[in-house]
């Protein structure tokens, strides 16, 4: 990075995986209160909610970094996937994995990066939540925003209207918008908390919270758009570092559409 401007970006995890060695990264251990040392920095350090890992998924790791890091910009990414630079040949993914150097070539000229923006084609945003999950979730989601966020919600049903978005909960910001961000996303959250009983609900389905803040974080940004129209946003590519299995989650996505056959795992 620059002399001028930090950044540090945590890679949330579960478990040991190669990790990248530059500087720019840090592997964050999400989940870790109360499971097995896995000799990275944990998420219940500091003020944190580790505990609520169980549902909120990689959120747990954002609220960590919010509350735990100073550096001027700050980037969530997952251990099995990342932003590449795409220059790099792809043969070698752990070698397209964005540099500290690479970063420090575009955040000058940019306040928010985000991965290139997922396409559904045949699903709005809210059709795919609603025949992959439950519906109810942004259905209580959008009357949180009625009652305490009122300016949000013209962008939300703009955005789940759309066919695309940014997904994955991956970004990079400036510090002062992770830190906008954060204040207006967890308490929208901690309100779902108490509306909707998870208790029936499968340890799959029981993370909503980490799918329902995907389509937030499109809403967050629709309106900062409309709020400071000088904001400059990128989109940059991003790769899995795992293998996908396409076939399985074509299938799994038309038969969420047209048989109501709610996703039971991750792909």
């Amino acid at each position: 990075m620059s002399n001028n401007v930090s950044a540090k970006i945590i890679i949330a995890t579960h478990k040991q995986y190669n990790f990248p060695s530059d500087k720019l990264y840090l592997p964050l251990h999400v989940g870790k209160a109360g499971k097995e040392d896995l000799g990275l920095k944990g998420d219940d350090t500091g003020e944190n909610i580790s505990f609520k890992n169980g549902s909120y998924c990689e959120l747990t790791g954002l609220y960590w970094a919010w509350k735990n890091l100073t550096e001027d910009y700050i980037g969530l990414v997952h251990y099995r996937r990342h932003f590449s630079n795409s220059n790099k040949s792809k043969k070698n993914k752990f070698e397209s994995i964005l540099t500290g150097v690479e970063l420090s070539r575009l955040i000058p000229n940019y306040d928010v990066l985000v991965p290139k923006k997922r396409r559904y084609y045949i699903e709005t945003l809210y059709s795919h939540y609603k025949h992959t999950h439950y519906k109810e979730h942004l259905d209580y989601t959008r009357n949180i925003l009625v009652l305490n966020f009122p300016d949000y919600v013209s962008s939300y049903d703009k955005i789940v209207n759309k066919t695309s978005g940014y997904m994955f909960n991956m970004f990079i910001m400036r510090k002062e918008l992770v830190d906008e961000y954060c204040r207006w996303l967890f308490p929208i959250l901690l309100e779902l908390e108490g509306l909707i009983d998870s208790t029936s609900l499968t340890p799959f389905h029981r993370r909503f919270y980490g799918r329902v803040s995907e389509i937030l974080f499109n809403v967050w940004l629709e309106n900062k758009k409309i709020t400071s129209p000088s904001i400059k946003i990128k989109e940059i590519n991003h790769i899995h570092m795992d293998k996908i299995n396409w076939f399985k989650k074509g299938i799994s996505f038309l038969r969420a559409k047209f048989s109501n056959k709610k996703y039971q795992g991750s792909f």
